[in-house]
């Protein structure tokens, strides 16, 4: 099968064997599903929208298209076909050179850097041709960019709103232990050594946070994508917990939880152990 994916119309899901054996094509599974078709059925395709022109066409079997963020939502009712039944099936009947015709032709470089050496090379040695650069202007990288910095904008909100939460969380905690504090200094013990055990608490605290809410993305993963990859029916990968996520994530609440701890505690340990003590 040529590497080229076609979008065509069915004008019939199913046709009388002609006696010559129509050419093999490939379907989606989603086209096969969506018309109720099987493997071995001769379906008539055409280039018109209209259903002009239909050729017969044998299906020799069905693939999963590769999934597209892009199209998200839209069923992949595709058709794959040789070239040369391509190229005859999409000639103008009224143009016989429309099939010795290309209109564009697509060329991709194994270093994007020097696509503009490239064009000013080609653009001088075959005059009139119109170049144009789609790796940098693609519509869908585009739409990728701004969905990147809409969830940079998210997790940048949700960071400082929990962050906010924990600080609360924290000085509600300490208030708490107010008496006991207390107590520790009336024994003798010093400022640092309080410090130091509640740098120690806060960090225990929010590694083991840290730590339950990777193994908790772990968990719920795989759930997450059966879940949508059934309701939009794609093999689309919609969430992938990777050793660097998890250690990203580790690494941003860890030092969030001790700085809440630290910043919560702060102002109890400057207070003198009998304002502590006192009601």
């Amino acid at each position: 099968m040529g590497p080229l994916t076609a979008l065509l119309l069915i004008a019939t899901s199913t046709a009388a064997a002609p006696r010559a054996t129509p050419p093999a094509i490939l379907v989606s599974r989603q086209l096969l599903e969506a018309e109720h078709l099987e493997v071995g059925d001769v379906v008539l395709l055409s280039a018109d929208p209209k259903g002009g022109q239909p050729r017969p066409f044998r299906i020799a079997g069905t693939y999963e298209p590769v999934p597209d963020p892009a199209h998200l939502g839209a069923p992949a009712l595709e058709a794959r076909l040789h070239l040369p039944d391509l190229v005859a099936l999409a000639a103008d009947p009224a143009d016989p050179a429309s099939a010795d015709s290309v209109q564009s032709i697509n060329v991709t470089l194994a270093d994007r850097k020097e696509a503009p050496a490239f064009m000013r090379e080609l653009d001088a040695r075959v005059p009139g041709l119109l170049l144009r650069e789609t790796a940098a202007a693609d519509d869908r990288d585009v739409t990728f960019v701004v969905l990147d910095r809409f969830h940079l904008a998210i997790a940048i909100v949700t960071v400082v709103a929990s962050s906010i939460f924990l600080l609360a969380l924290m000085v509600m905690l300490v208030d708490e232990r107010r008496e006991m504090v207390a107590i520790l200094r009336l024994i003798g013990l010093r400022r640092r050594r309080i410090f130091l055990q509640v740098l120690a608490e806060g960090l225990v605290i929010a590694l083991a946070g840290a730590l339950f809410g990777v193994v908790l993305a772990v968990a719920l993963e795989g759930g997450f994508n059966r879940f949508f990859q059934w309701r939009y029916d794609t093999a689309l990968v919609f969430v992938r917990v990777t050793p660097a996520i998890a250690s990203r994530a580790v690494a941003v609440a860890v030092p969030l939880g001790i700085l809440a701890s630290v910043a919560a505690s702060w102002g109890l340990l400057r207070q003198g152990a009998l304002s502590l003590a006192r009601r």
